[in-house]
């Protein structure tokens, strides 16, 4: 089966590296009898975004039949909410095109792989939601302390515009 690998990370210029991803993949994909044709990798894009420029130009490659199967290392890594993971599936199942997911170990041409894939996206939004409401808590804490959350001011070049608008924003 020809497939295409698809990896995102959200950060860039950290410990986040889609070799980690990448390099599972590549090696699995042998053992299935899998064919990589092409390799897709979002760097530095949240999964909350629906438009991506490596996930859009699969999609159209997708519907343009180059593969039959996008594998994923995790199914988080595709999309992080279960409307853009139910769209996405539904326009790849409309071009005959598999997502497969190496870590959760499913394949969604199969009726085991369908169901399971909704808990699993259900499972990913839910984290994200855990996760932004872990982070709007830390940011009220740190604004009732009195911190203003945002870039750190360079003696340099003295605060940002940024900076400076939230400084007034909050006085007023």
């Amino acid at each position: 089966m020809k497939v295409a690998l698809y990896a995102r990370v959200s950060k860039l210029h950290t410990h986040q590296d889609p070799e980690v991803q990448l390099r599972d993949l590549r090696a699995w994909c042998p053992g299935q009898k899998h064919i990589i044709v092409a390799e897709y990798v979002d760097r530095g894009v949240s999964g909350a975004k629906e438009k991506r420029p490596k996930l859009d130009e699969m999609m159209r490659h997708a519907e343009q039949g180059r593969f039959e199967a996008v594998v994923v290392w995790k199914l988080d890594r595709f999309a992080r909410s279960v409307r853009h993971l139910h769209n996405a599936v539904h326009e790849l199942q409309g071009w005959d095109v598999a997502l497969i997911s190496f870590k959760d170990n499913f394949d969604l041409s199969t009726p085991m792989g369908k169901a399971m894939f909704t808990v699993i996206a259900m499972v990913a939004e839910l984290e994200r939601d855990i996760i932004a409401e872990r982070i709007k808590a830390g940011l009220r804490h740190a604004r009732a302390k009195g911190h203003i959350p945002g870039r750190k001011i360079d003696p340099k070049k003295g605060p940002s515009r940024t900076t400076l608008w939230r400084r007034r924003s909050k006085s007023t």
